[in-house]
């Protein structure tokens, strides 16, 4: 009876102390299942850039980071961006972007913008903030901004690249006629739409440089009209340059006072001489590539001659009186030194 007692007894301390235990520390006695009790575990998984407006001078970046929350409710989050120069390390912009309370295992997605210029390197530092205390930061870096192209120099429309052939330029010309030593060139250029989209508002120029001089003999300028996606175009011209010359023809693709592209090939109307840096010197007459005058040259314009004046008393011409008489007194004299 006595045992039995005791037993009684410690079996009672054993529930009091437990009780106590869970009154002191209720957590102890939840369920692991309880999200109200678990912690709130929030982290930067990844960020990610890309190029929303490329200007002459700066780029506008669009910067998109994926945060990874676990636990219980995180509140007052917010993501503060700042983007430094990596070489001189100055701050050239920031941002903060606030989220609303982030509650379940999932991920959230935020996003910003950030201006930096387009000759240089950056790191960007990105701090998560919950409940105004920092749990996480990640720095990713930024290269070759300077690579990207500016929207009003961007064009669907290019140089075709002939397939399997890379020595075929998309410049070529033909000789249409040679007269009194000027040659007329019909020359073609080759363009394809590699964009999903019509292309308008293009202009094509042709120009003419003599290879050794780098003169520029003859230009034009050509409308290339609407191309459609995938089609080509062959927009064509001529041009009149001195015969017997090498030339580069230049040809120049404009969109709305811009150059959107380049490409260069080679004429040679007088095969005997070379077109390259190593070519050997060769006459040149630069009138030859003048712009087209109604005023005559100085080799096509007669001189004149100054009027001879001739002395009354039949002297020479443009010769005085005295002089005459000077020249008729020394001829005196020296006849009488060889009659001595």
């Amino acid at each position: 009876m006595r045992r039995e007692a005791l037993l009684a007894g410690a079996a009672g301390a054993v529930v009091v102390l437990l009780a106590g235990v869970a009154a002191l520390a209720p957590g102890i006695a939840a369920t692991p299942q309880d999200e109200r009790v678990r912690p709130s575990d929030t982290e930067i998984r990844d960020t990610a850039f890309t190029a929303e407006r490329v200007g002459g001078e700066t780029v506008t970046l669009n910067v998109t980071t994926l945060l990874e929350h676990r636990g219980g409710p995180a509140s007052n989050v917010t993501v503060a961006y700042r983007m430094v120069d990596a070489d001189t390390g100055l701050i050239v912009d920031r941002a903060t972007r606030s989220l609303e309370d982030i509650e379940g295992d999932r991920e959230v997605e935020t996003a910003t913008t950030l201006t930096v210029e387009r000759d240089g390197d950056y790191e960007l530092y990105t701090f998560l903030y919950a409940d105004g205390r920092r749990i996480d930061t990640a720095r990713s870096g930024i290269r070759g901004t300077e690579n990207l192209s500016p929207g009003y120099a961007e064009s669907s429309v290019d140089f075709h690249q002939f397939a399997g052939a890379r020595n075929v330029p998309a410049v070529q010309y033909g000789i249409e006629s040679v007269t009194d030593g000027e040659a007329r060139v019909s020359v073609t250029a080759y363009l394809t739409n590699g964009g999903d989209e019509p292309a308008g508002d293009l202009e094509l120029q042709l120009i003419a440089r003599q290879a050794d001089s780098n003169i520029v003999a003859d230009s034009a300028r050509v409308d290339v009209g609407e191309v459609r996606p995938g089609r080509s175009a062959t927009p064509s011209t001529e041009l009149t340059v001195p015969d017997n010359y090498t030339y580069y023809l230049d040809a120049v693709l404009w969109k709305d006072g811009v150059i959107v592209g380049s490409t260069r090939a080679v004429a040679d109307l007088n095969p005997r001489r070379q077109a390259g840096p190593n070519t050997t010197e060769v006459d040149l007459d630069s009138g030859e590539f003048g712009a087209d005058t109604d005023e005559p040259r100085a080799e096509d314009t007669p001189r004149e001659e100054p009027e001879a004046t001739v002395a009354e008393s039949g002297g020479q011409p443009g010769f005085g009186v005295t002089v005459a008489a000077v020249a008729s007194v020394a001829a005196v004299l020296l006849t009488r030194r060889w009659s001595a």
